[in-house]
This record gives structure tokens, C-alpha cells and sequence, in this order.
């Protein structure tokens, strides 16, 4: 079977630290291109895994050897490009958020399905399965009856330049960790979920949010409080909270390949620490993509739940500021 060749749409820090190292790992996937509009940048991160440097975005989607592109772009600019490279007949993974619109990414969903093209927004903690082993538990009973769900993702401050606090390029908490318990909370209380309320703010006057909570809500009755932010001591974790214990894990979105991931159990009988076995879940993303690709799969949905979600808390948020609540 012909590999699935790849072009790499800029030089961001997590193409070049995680995303490229997986595919140039991955068996059946090859870096083809890199393309920056910065030549020198897409000469030197290319070098690297044996792929074709390409200046500007737009000549990487008119090369007949790249069937997928990975876009690695600012969250503002997502939209333009995967659109662009989807009528350009090319697969897409790109960086979450796939676009700051809902109603945008619907078209952009619409328009893979369309093309009969896989398009997937790159979430990779999904595809770890330490999820899949809590969730079953959590339907197993472990916890009882599931009351509440709670999910923190926050770092430290970010230098001031960086693109996070960037407005116009799409920056902002709720968008850059935000994003990462908004799915989680889909992930484990279903699809239908509502924001019952939030918070945004921003600190040393910064353009764009850097911190931000918010509270969601399941038909069910099932809560879930969320927050996130850009400024804070490390955080990755989450918690569900059910009527007969609960049951936490730590590092839950970004755990090294390596990490070998311990899920508390608290019950009536005490208190139980689960080992479980180490994954990767940027080859495990990488790999995913490349099984749409080839089965034909259609474009993920969940990447449109989460985009309406996101847009809710901000509206929700907004809201609340102008209401002149405190």
C-alpha cells in the first residue's frame, strides 16, 4: 500500500517537537513537504526528516505527491487553510481549534464530507486509551450513579509575545486549554450538554482571556465545572464524582509517551491507586488520522459539539460582564 504522503502547512513548535517525530514514525505515513513563509524555517525543520522545503503555503497545496496536509497554523487562520486545502483535493489534520466559528466548522465538516475527505481536528488526548479504561469503569458501576464531573487544564505564564495573547490570531485561554475539558466533558457526559454559566478574564491587561471557568450541565442533571487558563500553576486533570466515590486521574491531557498513568479510586472500602500501561497518543493520533484516511471514514463531529460549546461559555461569559454581575 502506497504511504500517505504529507505536507506540513508552517513550523510551530508542536510540529516540530511532537507531530513530525510521530509521522516520521509512523509506518504507511511520510513527510513529504514542509512549507513556511519563512524559507530558511521550511529548509531547516524539512532537513530534518528528509522532506521537501516549500516557501508559502499555497505552492505546498498545488504539489501532486501530498495527499494529506497537517496544519499547524495560529487558531485564526485554520479556517482559510483547511478550507483551501480541501478544495484542493488534500486530507486534513489540523491543530485544534479547527476554526473559532461553529457555523464555520460545520461548512468546513460539510465540505470534507463532501470531497469524500477525512478531516480531523487535532485533540490527542482522546486517543489515549487511560480514557477509555475510566469510562468503562465509570459504566461498570466503580463510582455508583454519576453526579458530577470536574476538569482543570492550565499553565504557566506565557512570555509576552507569544501568540497566545494575540487576539487576531485566535488566542485566549478558552480556546488554546479551554477546548481540552469542554471535550473531555463531551467525551464522558455525551453530547448534549448546555452551559449553565461562566466566567472569562484576563490578566496584566492582556487582549485576550488567560483564565476562565464555566459550568455545564447534562439533560441528565449531571454538572460539570470546568476551568482553564494561561497564567497558573500547572494543572492536567480531571475528576468524576459519582453517588458511592469518585474516581481522579492526574496529567490526563498531555502525559509523555512514556508516563505511566495512576487512576485514584475512592470508594467506601478506601482508597485504590490503578497503574496502568503507557501510551503515546500523538503516534496513536497520527496513526487514527491515517486509518480515516484510508477507510474513508467520515469527518468527526464531536470537533463541532466542542466549537459550539466553546462559543456558548464565551457568550455566556459575555453576558455576565455586560449584566455588570460580580
Amino acid at each position: 500500500m502506497a504511504p500517505l504522503r504529507i505536507g506540513v502547512m508552517g513550523c510551530a513548535d508542536i510540529a516540530r517537537r511532537r507531530m513530525l517525530p510521530a509521522m516520521a514514525a509512523t509506518p504507511g505515513v511520510e513527510i513529504a513537504a514542509v512549507a513556511s513563509r519563512d524559507a530558511d524555517r521550511a529548509r531547516e525543520l524539512a532537513g530534518h526528516f528528509g522532506a521537501r522545503p516549500v516557501h508559502g503555503y499555497a505552492p505546498l497545496l498545488e504539489l501532486a505527491d501530498v495527499d494529506a496536509v497537517y496544519l499547524p497554523l495560529p487558531a485564526a487562520l485554520h479556517d482559510r487553510w483547511t478550507e483551501a486545502a480541501l478544495l484542493a483535493g488534500k486530507h486534513v489534520l489540523a491543530e485544534k481549534p479547527l476554526t473559532t466559528d461553529p457555523v464555520r466548522t460545520r461548512r468546513l465538516l460539510a465540505l470534507a464530507a463532501k470531497s469524500g475527505l477525512a478531516l480531523m481536528e487535532n485533540v490527542m488526548f482522546v486517543h489515549h486509551p487511560q480514557h477509555e479504561t475510566v469510562r468503562r469503569w465509570v459504566a461498570d458501576g466503580a463510582i455508583g450513579e454519576l453526579r458530577e464531573f470536574r476538569a482543570e487544564f492550565a499553565i504557566p505564564r506565557l512570555p509576552a509575545e507569544d501568540i497566545r495573547h494575540s487576539a487576531t490570531l485566535g488566542g485566549g485561554a478558552l480556546l488554546d486549554t479551554g477546548v481540552y475539558p469542554v471535550r473531555a466533558a463531551l467525551h464522558f457526559l455525551g453530547d448534549r450538554l448546555e452551559v449553565a454559566g461562566a466566567v472569562l478574564h484576563s490578566t496584566r491587561g492582556r487582549a485576550v482571556d488567560t483564565a476562565g471557568s464555566a459550568l455545564l450541565r447534562s439533560p441528565e442533571g449531571i454538572t460539570a465545572q470546568l476551568a482553564f487558563g494561561l497564567d497558573h500553576a500547572y494543572s492536567s486533570r480531571y475528576e468524576l464524582w459519582g453517588s458511592e466515590g469518585r474516581i481522579t486521574l492526574e496529567r490526563a491531557f498531555t502525559p509523555p509517551a512514556g508516563h505511566r498513568p495512576v487512576v485514584r479510586l475512592d470508594s467506601p472500602s478506601g482508597t485504590e491507586l490503578r497503574e496502568l500501561e503507557p501510551a503515546d497518543q500523538v503516534a496513536a493520533t497520527v496513526a487514527a488520522f491515517a486509518a480515516a484516511v484510508s477507510s474513508g471514514a467520515a469527518p468527526d463531529e464531536s470537533c463541532l459539539r466542542q466549537a459550539q460549546l466553546v462559543q456558548d461559555i464565551r457568550e455566556s461569559a459575555t453576558r455576565r460582564d455586560s449584566s455588570g454581575a460580580s
